[in-house]
């Protein structure tokens, strides 16, 4: 009895632990400024300033690296003549240091000839404080064109611009490379962008009971939302990762805000920033022009179309970067100029998102990976975990039932070695023979 005790606290206390680990925003507490959260499963590779010397990247990988100030720095893939590439590249400059209007990357890929597939830059603007930000480049395969089609090798340049007035330090970089998955009726697809779409934002959702969601420090471990109005506090300085799940079909909208203070009202430009990207990374759109002075203050992100595969074929690189379905990313980052007047104390942050639609059917044959909205993505998003906080509740859960198992089936044996052993004694005494109780005496 006292082992059968000891048995069930201990599978409590794993329980325990399983109930703290599935609790959303622990990893980071409230008002912590954390740095930049990288992928633990991104490889180490250094960026080549002469093509051929370039490191190939592989589908499904990702990378991280280091850029300096005005370096153009080569990466190598290995492409057929069928398959869509992505390669996402996020600039991420140390805290403290200086950016200027203007800086930032720009990323493309290119063929063998240097002809330009594709290329998308992510800057600062008007709000020049240090901030992860993100582009990404592609070579997608088109049947009216005769440019980056071919199988063969590509070139992937990412490139630094800072002014002279900027900071010096290394930019790190996390790269990260999708492949696309292929069209089920490659036919039936449209081919031409949407000529309009719904641009009305509808209703603000209605605020959830438990509407506390602590953002995550990267895209790595952002925190999953679902429709509706999230409390957080975010620090000067600090950037918030969150995560949406947007189906075929459905529009996203996206709303941040910053409660009052007590300490000032002094007015300050650009205070808030905030950014929507797509599955691959990929920028869809930003706002960046929130000034605060002490007050209730809100902005939104322009509407963007619901997610359609046509969205490609538009020249407009917000309806573009809507082509296909999955997570997409909102981070918020607070200038650090607020701590001179309002202090280093986090504020109230609001986050109000709205997914408006009915999910449409998915155009790919087979698994879609990541560009995908599954039923365990709609669960994280009501829960509010991110993905390494679901992925340590599904360890821990298996631990725990692993250790039931191991439980179970030792008393198991015990129980069958004990049920052997009187079963052995009683055919014994059936049988007229004593009990078994040693050998017999010698007789010399």
């Amino acid at each position: 009895m006292r082992q059968r005790s000891r048995g069930r606290g201990a599978l409590a206390a794993v329980a325990a632990m399983c109930a703290v680990a599935a609790l959303p925003g622990q990893a980071y507490a409230s008002g912590d400024v954390a740095p930049y959260t990288f992928d633990p499963e991104a490889k180490a590779v250094s960026g080549a300033e002469v093509n051929t010397d370039a490191t190939e990247l592989t589908a499904g990988s990702v990378y991280r690296s280091t850029i300096k100030v005005g370096q153009k720095l080569y990466y190598r893939l290995n492409l057929d003549a069928t398959t869509n590439a992505y390669v996402s590249a996020v600039a991420v400059p140390k805290g403290g240091g200086k950016v200027a209007y203007g800086d930032g990357i720009t990323v493309s890929i290119r063929d063998s000839s240097d002809l330009q597939c594709s290329s998308e830059d992510a800057n600062f603007e008007s709000a020049e404080y240090p901030r992860p930000i993100a582009a990404y480049a592609y070579r997608v395969v088109k049947k009216d064109s005769s440019s980056c089609q071919g199988p063969g090798t590509y070139n992937v340049l990412v490139e630094r611009e800072s002014k002279e007035t900027s900071g010096p330090e290394d930019w790190e970089l996390e790269l990260r490379y999708d492949s696309e998955p292929q069209l089920a009726d490659d036919a039936a697809m449209p081919t031409e962008a949407p000529e309009d779409w719904p641009s009305a934002s509808p209703a603000p959702p209605t605020p959830a009971t438990d509407n506390r969601r602590h953002g995550g420090a990267g895209y790595y471990d952002a925190t999953s939302l679902e429709t509706g109005e999230w409390k957080d506090s975010i620090t000067p300085g600090q950037t918030l990762f969150y995560r949406v799940p947007v189906d075929w079909g459905q529009q996203i909208f996206a709303t941040a805000g910053l409660g009052n203070s007590t300490a000032s009202d002094e007015y300050i430009g650009s205070a808030l920033a905030m950014s929507l990207d797509n599955p691959a990374h990929g920028h869809v759109d930003d706002a960046t022009s929130m000034s605060y002075s002490g007050k209730p203050t809100s902005f939104s992100l322009d509407p963007v179309p619901p997610v359609a595969y046509r969205n490609r074929f538009d020249p407009s690189s917000s309806v573009s970067a809507m082509r296909f379905a999955g997570w997409y990313y909102l981070s918020v980052t607070l200038s650090p100029e607020l701590a001179k007047a309002y202090g280093d104390k986090p504020l109230p942050l609001t986050l109000s998102v709205k997914v408006d639609g009915k999910a449409g059917k998915t155009p790919y044959a087979g698994d879609a990976g990541i560009f995908a909205v599954t039923e365990d993505d709609k669960d994280l998003a009501r829960s509010g975990q991110s993905g390494p906080q679901a992925a340590e509740s599904k360890s821990d859960t298996m631990k725990l039932v692993g250790a039931a198992g191991i439980g179970a089936g030792s008393v198991l044996v015990v129980a069958l070695g004990v049920w052997t052993l009187l079963a052995r004694r009683r055919a014994t005494v059936a049988g007229g023979q004593p009990p078994f109780s040693g050998p017999p005496p010698r007789t010399w």
